[in-house]
């Protein structure tokens, strides 16, 4: 207890310190606040990453995700124009009285521009201020996810794998990884709650419909302080409140699914409810290169929002549910069954008070639950089931100096069950029962023009895991601005993970990937990221950003190939070590957008005294993004990416290998001598490079109040022969997409 004793001490005294920092700064009284809200005229969404400037002062600041902005520091009992804009919006001037020591409250709506004026919008566009400390970090709004990489249709989690860092094995799968991490090591928010299987289609896509999205936020490096419990990224989604204003509905078709949105104002607040449906697999059956995969699944989501002065002011209740559902079931009892679901329900009070300081209150549950059954076939059965309740407060101070305190703390209640046979026949049966209390601090310093820093620390009062209490996380990002167009930024930080998931790393398609809380046999998995970079606007509107990473991870869990009875561990301690650097170049000046990145990385894993490439790891990446604003509502779009080949086991050649059929038996009527494969060292072959090119065309049209959007896309356009894989029981080469055509049609009322 004493390690314990010491690092709450250490916490105690670092936010005494950085209370009694911000406090040598004082201001005379005549100075005052401005503060308020920037919404959509249309619908009362929130419009986040947005601006707002007193163009008089040279002084302004960004929307947060629900759209609120705060400019501290302005001299009262004076009048100013200030400017609020928005990428997609006609930009709105108003004048405002600032009164000394006093919050002026200003709540800006901004109306969209025309079909014919609306300039396109590029993934990962920020707005950032210039000691913002957001190294690694890529904010998504609501209007760039109308023109995000389509594909058969919008998909959240396919598009970030066009962001430089992230990378995929191939066009089968919408799992990504990170930097040289696994894919349970992201972590996946949905309005601020775990969600643990977010995919549809054997993992070909994200469950959740982009249409109930308002922004995301994907962090891809040394993350705040205020998340834990996984190593590489957070991507956080918050959804839209539903119209505010009017009764409305979306609907829309494609390829693959049907879909509407229903949203309107109630008393006091909105609601917004989501559905969608898969009813044909032939879009499918492309990816999966089968005739017939008897694929069906749904997700539905729905919001309710309350503010009243009558009860707090400045304050937002929400309820929020969510609730997918995959089945797999094929008619012949010789084939096996999957089917797996998502359940999510939370409650979240927002409170805005005139400190000026800010709170979350929030509850919420959320679980799992896979399934494999293998009928009459050769498959082992599966089955895994998560419950996840969470119960956490926040609360963030803004200082008259512009330094902000954050200060937090959560309680995770986790329930994990497992149970397997594998492939030679020892049974796995996993039960887990744990509590995590943490608590975390950290202090922004934001006082000087051109510097800024992210100083933080998170503390696991108990740990999920045996060894997993009494863990200290400190993380620190920086920025400094060397010329108004120049910024350089490194972040450094330790993350700590206590849950793990048991995917076998030659399995092409994961049905599902089963978690589990660490085995008291293990340590909490302990990685170290360093990053640094610098971003430089070349022209307005012309942007280059580099980043170099490296990464290190320590006990972490490898899946025991030597598992032979049910008594050997189901896994054992491993490492990780990746390292590379990243560069983006970005030009956004109406009509055109264009982005281009490369990627160079090396990631290793090391386990049981072998280090080997994990299957996602690729040397280089190459992606370019075009889109040209034809005007008239036409727009058209270009992607075409390139990867080096991934690694693979090669397969060497067979002998004939006895099977035998009958223990009592004697001599070769016992059994059966077939081929049996000898393969090479792990991963150690390369797949042939790939690339890829995707057009579309999109047309959108508005009547009265009826807005329509019809969509079309060329998938794999030159029809390259990208390698999936190859069978080693018939020496066939699989490949990924051929070329095809996908269609979409959208209409709002």
């Amino acid at each position: 207890m004493r390690n314990s004793s010491s690092v709450l001490f250490f916490i105690t005294a670092l936010i005494i310190f950085c209370f009694f920092l911000s406090g040598k700064e004082t201001f005379a009284q005549d100075y005052g606040k401005l503060r308020g809200f920037v919404t959509d005229s249309t619908n009362g969404e929130a419009l986040a990453f947005g601006n707002v400037f007193i163009e008089s002062l040279n002084k302004g600041a960004s929307t947060n995700e629900r759209g609120l902005y705060l400019i501290q520091n302005i001299p009262a009992n004076k009048d100013y124009e200030v400017i609020i804009s928005y990428v997609g919006y006609k930009t709105k001037k108003v004048k405002v009285h600032i009164e000394p020591d006093k919050i002026t409250k200003l709540d800006v709506e901004l109306v969209p521009l025309s079909i014919e004026l609306q300039t396109i919008e590029k993934i990962g566009e920020r707005v950032v201020e210039k000691n913002a400390t957001d190294i690694s970090m890529e904010k998504i709004s609501i209007k760039q996810l109308d023109v995000l990489p389509k594909g058969v249709e919008t998909d959240v989690l396919r598009s970030l794998q066009f962001i430089p860092g992230v990378t995929t094995t191939g066009d089968v799968s919408a799992k990504y990884y990170v930097r040289g991490g696994g894919s349970d090591q992201n972590l996946i928010l949905l309005n601020g709650v775990t969600l643990y299987n977010p995919y549809h289609s054997l993992g070909l896509f994200s469950s959740f419909d982009p249409e109930m999205i308002n922004t995301v936020e994907f962090q891809k490096g040394a993350f705040s302080s205020q998340y834990g419990g996984r190593l590489s990224s957070v991507m956080n989604i918050i959804s839209k409140d539903g119209n505010k204003n009017r009764l409305g509905f979306t609907g829309s078709v494609s390829s693959l699914t049907v879909k509407g949105l229903v949203e309107g104002p109630i008393p006091n607040g909105s609601f917004m409810i989501s559905g969608r449906k898969s009813y044909s697999t032939d879009v499918l059956n492309r990816f999966l290169s089968a005739e017939s995969v008897p694929i069906d699944f749904y997700d539905v989501a729905f919001k309710l929002n309350y503010s009243s002065s009558d009860i707090f002011e400045n304050a937002k209740f929400s309820i929020f549910g969510f609730a997918s559902r995959d089945d797999v079931k094929y008619d012949d009892p010789l084939r096996e069954e999957f089917n797996w679901d998502n359940k999510l329900f939370s409650f979240e009070w927002l409170q805005v008070y005139d400190v000026p300081l800010y709170s979350r209150f929030g509850i919420s549950y959320s679980s799992f639950e896979g399934e494999v059954k293998p009928n009459e076939s050769s498959l082992k059965p599966q089955k895994n089931t998560v419950n996840d309740f969470d119960l956490s407060f926040d609360l963030n101070a803004v200082y008259d100096n512009r330094d902000e305190l954050g200060a937090g703390i959560k309680f995770k209640f986790l329930e994990t069950k497992f149970f397997q046979e594998n492939r030679v026949g020892a049974t796995t049966n996993l039960e887990k029962l744990a509590g995590n209390l943490s608590i975390y601090g950290k202090y922004k310093f934001l006082r000087y023009e051109n510097f800024g820093a992210d100083v933080g620390v998170r503390f696991n009062l108990t740990g999920l895991s045996k060894n997993g209490g009494g863990i200290l996380e400190p993380r620190i990002s920086l920025t400094y601005r060397v010329h108004p167009k120049l910024a350089l930024k490194a972040a450094w930080g330790i993350f700590i993970q206590e849950i793990t998931t048991l995917t076998d790393e030659d399995e092409l398609i994961s049905v599902f990937e089963p978690w589990i809380i660490f085995p008291d046999y293990l340590n909490p998995a302990r990685a170290i990221q360093y990053n640094i970079g610098l971003d430089y606007e070349i022209l307005r509107g012309f942007n280059f950003s580099t980043e170099g990473f490296y990464k290190t991870i320590q006990n972490l869990p490898v899946i025991n190939d030597q598992k032979f009875l049910a008594s050997d561990r189901d896994l054992i301690p491993g490492s990780a070590e990746s390292y590379g650097g990243e560069f983006m170049l970005n030009y956004a000046v109406n009509p055109v957008s264009l982005s281009a990145s490369y990627t160079l990385s090396w990631a290793y894993k090391e386990a049981d005294g072998w280090t080997y490439y994990p299957k996602y790891d690729t040397r280089n990446q190459l992606n370019f993004i075009l889109e040209f604003n034809l005007g008239s509502g036409w727009i058209i779009g270009a992607i075409w990416n390139y990867s080096t080949g991934l690694p693979f086991t090669q397969l060497l050649g067979y002998y004939d290998k006895f099977y035998l059929n009958d223990i009592y038996g004697n001599g070769f009527d016992s059994g059966d001598f077939n081929p049996f494969g000898i393969l090479g060292d792990k991963n150690i072959g390369r797949l042939p490079d790939y690339h890829r090119l995707d057009l579309s065309l999109t047309k959108k049209i508005k009547i009265a109040f009826t807005k329509m959007e019809l969509g079309i896309s060329a998938i794999n356009v030159y029809d390259r022969e990208n390698i999936y894989y190859f069978d080693r029981n018939t020496g066939e080469v699989v490949n990924m997409l051929p070329f095809f055509i996908s269609g979409t049609f959208k209409i709002s009322l």
